[in-house]
């Protein structure tokens, strides 16, 4: 499969100023030379390496368009082929039309991601690299698209080849002392794996917990705003996104359903939450709405708990406060509000939370303070992380096999464990160091991580 000739358009589809279409193979420069006429005039009119020209796209003696032709030629291109890129007019007639002239001359249309799986598959990017490919083009605000490109540059992958490269010496002299077993010697100080050990330990937990930074960069920050009906969520929302969003009325439950809205905020991305209000009910539909408020909750990184200055029932307050905690996630953040301030400045304090943020959803106040205080404590998430952070759900699965298999390396070095059962548990440390940049990979996972990519990619 990997010997054919791909192509497809790279561009999104539809009619625009120019489209890009690329072929990828070691016939694509032969296929294009069939099809392309160059405007230079020279004794060798064929396609050379590393050229931009000018010409025209022929079919059968007829002009479809005027076309720049790129030529990047093996190795040194993108997926490590011969790769022609065609930056054509953007008609979507033109576009189909040299597809199916490419296609008649031997090209296939490429799977999803097949353009940087051909590239991990002839080494110019690790598995690593290839899937912040797919993050930086999803990326949709400025902490994420930094993240993504320090991945693409090798972030994660340095540090995981260079402990797995140190292990993988040990491994090999504990190897080495199985053939020697009759004879009672040890080739790899057990000392030395141990601080290795220790130091895997350490740069794991590192990224490990730097996953809770990097996993709401990329997908954004939930934020959930929760309270009573009426305690002015669906104002505040909307005062935040500067956009009359969600339904503001003195009924009673009229928000029933989640609403989110996003917004850029220092290059994060904060993804607001309105919900159905918080009280007994005997109406099912709105049951339903307070049950998924619950549901929300349970996903989100910061709760902003909101409640009314005017009407307080501060023993209802505290109790639903606790109720919150009990159903919000490890680490997840509980800010309580107290909104309409314009029509009560007195202070509140409840004994389960002094820290307390006086807002009016109405007029705005206290909202740039509410909002600087979430921008903080996010930055304080980056502090607590290393340089590398990661943002991939697989990465965090492998990272933890990686240290429970440290874990029985080094419960096996203190037990004194015989040399093949040391060897075992230094091969299983080192399979799932080479899960995360692809040194151990398989068909099933390359599947899984490619068919996410768009086509043209």
């Amino acid at each position: 499969m990997n010997q054919d000739t791909i192509c497809c358009i790279s561009t999104a589809l539809g009619e625009g100023a120019i489209a890009l279409i690329r072929v990828s193979g070691a016939e694509s420069i032969q296929i294009i030379n069939q099809i392309f006429k160059n405007y230079v005039k020279t004794q060798n009119k064929k396609l050379d390496a590393n050229k931009v020209l000018v010409g025209q796209i022929i079919d059968n003696g007829n002009i479809i368009d005027e076309v720049v032709v790129t030529v990047f030629k093996s190795p040194k291109s993108y997926t490590g082929e011969d790769i022609i890129e065609i930056a054509c007019h953007g008609s979507q007639y033109i576009q189909e039309k040299i597809i199916q002239i490419l296609i008649e001359q031997g090209c296939r249309i490429a799977n999803r991601g097949e353009f940087t799986l051909r590239a991990f598959l002839n080494g110019k990017l690790d598995l690593s690299q290839a899937e912040a490919v797919a993050e930086l083009i999803a990326s949709d605000n400025s902490k994420a698209h930094q993240l993504a490109l320090k991945q693409i540059r090798g972030g994660i992958s340095s540090e995981m080849k260079l402990l797995r490269d140190r292990f993988i010496k040990f491994g090999a002299l504990i190897e080495l002392e199985l053939d020697f077993s009759q004879e009672d010697v040890e080739f790899a100080d057990r000392n030395e794996i141990l601080k290795l050990i220790v130091e895997i330990k350490n740069k794991v937990q590192k990224l490990l917990n730097s996953f809770k930074y990097g996993n709401v960069i990329k997908n954004g920050i939930p934020i959930t705003i929760v309270g009573h009906p009426n305690s002015g969520k669906s104002t505040l929302l909307n005062n935040i996104i500067k956009e009359d969003r969600a339904i503001v009325s003195n009924i009673e439950g009229t928000t029933r359903d989640i609403i989110e809205e996003s917004i850029n905020i220092q290059g994060y991305k904060l993804r607001f939450i309105d919900t159905a209000g918080l009280r007994k009910t005997q109406n099912e539909i709105e049951k339903i709405g307070i049950s998924k408020t619950y549901h929300q909750i349970n996903k989100s990184a910061f709760i902003l708990y909101l409640f009314d200055k005017i009407n307080i029932n501060t023993s209802q307050l505290n109790e639903e406060i606790e109720q919150i905690k009990q159903k919000a996630p490890k680490g997840s953040i509980i800010i309580i509000i107290a909104n309409k301030y314009d029509l009560n400045k007195n202070e509140i304090i409840l004994p389960l939370n002094k820290n307390i943020i006086n807002i009016s959803a109405k007029t705005g106040y206290g909202i740039d303070k509410l909002l600087n205080y979430i921008i903080n404590t996010i930055e304080g998430w980056k502090d607590l992380t290393d340089d590398i952070i990661i943002t991939n759900q697989r990465h965090f699965q492998s990272l933890t096999n990686i240290l429970n298999n440290t874990l029985e390396v080094e419960k096996g070095i203190q037990s004194n464990i015989s040399g093949e059962l040391l060897a075992i548990d230094i091969k299983n440390c080192l399979e799932s160091l080479g899960h995360i940049t692809g040194e151990i990979t398989n068909d099933n996972l390359l599947d899984s991580i490619f068919r996410d990519f768009c086509i043209g990619k």
